[in-house]
């Protein structure tokens, strides 16, 4: 085991989200030796293996790792917080024991923003999604509030398929 708990320190309004709250914890090993391994896991949307940082996407808001700390934004309350904090630990130990399994990561990843989405759109603008135009469309993609196959041009037309190509590996 590598973790035996990580303990609320502090709470902070999210901002975010208002009526949330952002939940602090402190693990009480350091998660620096881990962090490269969970870097293997999906909804990474930044790693950073210099200060061994590394934030995870959640349904609602991002959990955030340091080697000292985790932030977790648009908590419901404080249970919710303690909650998340007891799968994060089980997720840390499950990782760890499958270590030898997984190829720590040792290179920067971040998210693609809307913009490099938006760049691989057919950008006509048709609205065929449902959005008015294909960057709006990309900041819903972004936001996991649309989806690629919304865009029938991008769909449908075969010009347009190595673009969904890179799209779809992006996301």
């Amino acid at each position: 085991m590598y973790l035996d708990s990580i303990t609320l320190t502090k709470t902070l309004p999210c901002l975010a989200e208002p009526g949330r709250i952002i939940a602090i914890g402190k693990p009480n090993h350091p998660l620096d030796e881990v962090i490269p391994y969970l870097a293997t896991l999906p909804g990474i949307i930044a790693y950073n293996p210099e200060t061994r940082t590394l934030t995870f996407r959640r349904p609602h808001g991002f959990m955030t790792l340091y080697p000292d700390k985790v932030y977790i934004t648009q908590v419901v309350d404080t249970a919710e917080g303690l909650q998340l904090f007891e799968a994060l630990n089980e997720a840390v130990n499950a990782v760890w024991e499958k270590r030898e399994e997984l190829a720590a990561v040792m290179k920067p990843k971040s998210a693609p923003r809307h913009l490099d989405i938006w760049e691989l759109l057919p950008r006509s603008n048709c609205g065929a999604c449902g959005e008015a135009t294909c960057l709006a469309f990309a900041v819903a993609v972004i936001q996991h509030k649309r989806a690629l196959v919304e865009c029938p041009p991008l769909q449908s037309d075969s010009s347009f398929a190595d673009r969904k190509a890179t799209l779809d590996a992006m996301l």
